[in-house]
């Protein structure tokens, strides 16, 4: 389905100035894909979206029903959407130069197709993983009726971080509430007003972000966590080999958040194939392996990466007895190109010590059958707790780094924020460590060290960074508000009124219109 196609039905209203607006501002594109004898893979209605040329990448060739996510780079000086929401983008958790898709794939034996099999991907598309995800992860399979899903997202309102929204799609209504960037960690889940219950028929609650089953995704390498949270918390280069595209992608998106509320600023591919456009670039041998998370399946692969320095080669999962059976730890020298054994193929050595009471308290509830999200929830727990552990003495450093208030003055440009000194940072440990929040044992101080080198690090230091300068900015133009200006040019020259002036007109216009507003409004009641 192609929402920009002219020759479609297109939907005006008063809410909506242009047609297909409001589709647009929760998915990029819906793709539908199918396999032709002669011409291959082809995309059944041309798009008018820059994925055309990469979703005839995802057939995974799984018999039956398939369901899977990928993530690609989007092209350098792509042009914004015409439909981008200032307000979302404002107050949205994230901001990306990527597309994440999600992809049903079914593929079903058909005596009247020549091969003797029915094959057709369907994938939604958007820029952002947060609503939209939601949206596409629980959507029936639409082959059939991909006009008809396109025209039900183009009715449903434009998507409002901090809302929560009922949003009717094929017969069901999900209710999901938006990500904002000021959402805290486990915060509260959905709640339901009267009127929304009377309005809606016990409407599909989705949680703010997808949760993934933690616990099903690591079970096989729960021994092992600690090691995969440390490669992750550093930004690693990692190679996840699954069975299946399922398997790989959920693996990675589990990575990935494991150290949330932490951001991940390295690359990740849920699902990675040799059609992609990185291909060449994450496979040279003429340089370090990039800081990305890859899954893949094709046995290719472990050739390809063998100089990778993490690989994790996951097979079907197996039990022992009542326990998942436990991949293990093994040198890269094992890494072979034929029958590779399931296992963690590095030389890496963690700084932390194995969590055992967390192993004992998982495997005990695996034994006695409990609920799989239950699992999830104190495997979540846990990483969460772990991530502050690690972050809470960084974030208290840092605020020490901004100037008082006392010493900001509306006559004096605004003091600078301290450097991060790292030798600094480290010999507040002693006393505000990660300790004073966490049982786990081992060198915290190397784990800081080779963290500062990554880049999670960098990210968080320039976001922090970038917080702190908007907050130093805003006190300084409240002094200003509030400083008597009348009272201080009565004995000032008029080269030293001037001067105040042009710092204050580039404050302001850096600072846009709405400050500028606040200051004639102060201006005009001292002149009264």
């Amino acid at each position: 389905m192609d929402p920009f196609d002219g020759s479609s039905s297109l939907r005006h209203d008063e809410d909506s100035w242009c047609p297909w607006a409001r589709f647009s501002s929760w998915l990029e594109c819906v793709c539908v894909v199918t396999f032709d004898l002669e011409l291959g893979q082809a995309i059944e209605v041309p798009l008018g979206s820059e994925v055309r040329g990469h979703m005839v990448c995802y057939f995974p060739g799984c018999l039956g029903d398939t369901q899977f996510s990928f993530r690609l780079r989007q092209s350098v000086g792509r042009r914004t959407s015409r439909f981008t929401d200032d307000v979302y983008n404002r107050d949205a958790p994230l901001k990306t130069s990527h597309f994440f898709g999600f992809v049903y794939f079914r593929q079903v034996k058909d005596i009247s197709v020549k091969r003797g099999y029915f094959q057709k991907v369907c994938s939604p598309v958007h820029t952002f993983s947060g609503a939209g995800v939601q949206v596409a992860i629980h959507s029936p399979f639409p082959l059939a009726a991909a006009d008809h899903f396109c025209n039900e997202i183009d009715q449903w309102a434009s998507p409002v971080p901090g809302l929560t929204l009922n949003l009717p799609l094929m017969g069901a209504v999900l209710q999901v509430r938006i990500p904002s960037k000021t959402d805290k960690p486990g915060g509260s889940p959905i709640r339901q007003t009267p009127r929304e219950v009377r309005h809606f028929l016990s409407p599909t609650v989705l949680p703010t972000i997808h949760e993934l089953d933690l616990f099903k995704c690591f079970q096989s390498v729960l021994i092992h966590l600690q090691m995969l949270w440390e490669l992750m918390l550093l930004g690693e280069p990692v190679v996840v080999m699954a069975p299946s595209p399922t398997v790989s992608s959920e693996i990675v998106l589990a990575l990935v958040s494991s150290i949330s509320p932490l951001k991940f600023c390295c690359d990740f591919r849920p699902y990675f194939t040799i059609h992609d456009s990185e291909f060449r670039e994450y496979t040279t041998r003429t340089q370090a392996p990039p800081n990305v998370v890859l899954g893949v399946t094709n046995p290719f692969f472990i050739k390809t990466f063998q100089t990778w320095p993490h690989i994790v080669r996951l097979g079907e999962i197996k039990m022992a007895g009542d326990l998942p059976k436990q991949v293990k730890v093994k040198k890269l020298s094992k890494l072979k190109t034929l029958d590779t054994k399931p296992g963690i193929y590095t030389a890496y050595k963690t700084f932390l010590h194995k969590d055992k009471i967390l192993i004992k308290r998982l495997l005990k509830g695996f034994q006695r059958k409990r609920p799989s999200e239950v699992q999830s929830a104190i495997l979540r727990r846990h990483l969460l707790e772990l991530t502050q552990s690690f972050i809470i003495p960084l974030e208290r450093y840092m605020a020490s780094l901004m100037p008082l208030q006392r010493s900001v003055t509306p006559w004096k440009t605004p003091p600078q924020i301290r450097p991060f000194s790292q030798e600094e940072f480290m010999s507040t440990l002693d006393h505000t460590g990660p300790q004073l929040t966490s049982m786990l044992k081992g060198d915290w101080m190397g784990l800081y060290r080779k963290f500062f080198r990554s880049p999670n690090f960098n990210g968080w230091y320039r976001q922090r960074n970038k917080e702190m300068t908007q907050k130093l900015e805003s006190l300084h133009l409240e002094v200003i508000c509030d400083a008597d200006l009348l009272g201080w040019a009565k004995d000032k020259s008029e080269v030293e009124i001037v001067d105040l002036i042009l710092k204050l007109r580039e404050k302001l216009v850096r600072n846009k219109l709405f400050f500028l507003f606040l200051f004639l409004f102060f201006f005009r009641k001292k002149s009264e």
